[in-house]
């Protein structure tokens, strides 16, 4: 199968957008990276055609998998035959937020990452 096209929208400094670019970076999968915090629209595009605000979220092809952790991304991509599962070690983890994101953070009333 050829590389599919792929779209991440994610922020620059997270656990969970880390955890996607090591999935990316483990099979080898170029994607292009929009960046979501410095750039607002590309988090516009985000929230448009994901229909919700949460990240990462990223598109191969014409399908839209949002608010998913690296481990979620390779899941999806091992099941549609676009990469061979491999037990490769990434060199961040791949399905946990960053330090400050942990259960000792605020939460303002939003659900998600």
């Amino acid at each position: 199968m050829s590389q599919p096209k792929i779209i991440a929208y994610m922020k620059p400094v997270c656990g969970w957008s880390n955890g996607v670019r090591a999935i990316f970076a483990k099979y080898g999968l170029e994607y292009d990276d929009r960046d979501i915090i410095n750039n607002a629209d590309n988090y516009r595009e985000m929230v448009q055609k994901t229909r919700q605000p949460y990240q990462p979220c990223v598109q191969i092809d014409d399908i839209i998998l949002a608010d998913v952790s690296g481990d979620e991304v390779e899941e999806y991509l091992v099941s549609e035959g676009i990469v061979q599962s491999n037990n490769a070690e990434t060199d961040v983890p791949t399905d946990q937020a960053c330090e400050d994101h942990g259960p000792s953070a605020v939460n303002i009333g939003f659900p998600g990452r």
